[in-house]
């Protein structure tokens, strides 16, 4: 069963979430049912076996000590998507 939501969200945000599902041919209601499904999947993922090749390239890209994963990902994603 369905039921609404109300969610106080930046009018900025608001409209490149629109334009984004858009272009995606989605609705921004189902884009978000989807992001809110996933984060709160209970079931644990099971661990992937990784295929030959992907196991020869794992470990062969050392990136430098000083680099913020997490920030890097961010901005790429930012960049990406929005």
């Amino acid at each position: 069963m369905n039921a609404k939501l109300t969610l106080t969200i930046e009018h900025t945000i608001i409209e490149k979430a629109k334009k984004y599902a858009n272009n995606k041919g989605r609705s921004l209601s189902g884009i978000i049912e989807n992001y809110l499904k996933a984060i709160t999947n209970e079931n644990k993922l099971e661990k992937v076996e990784l295929t030959p090749i992907v196991k020869s390239l794992k470990g062969s890209f050392q990136a430098p000590k000083d680099v913020d994963y997490k920030k890097e990902l961010a901005k790429s994603l930012t960049k990406k998507y929005l």
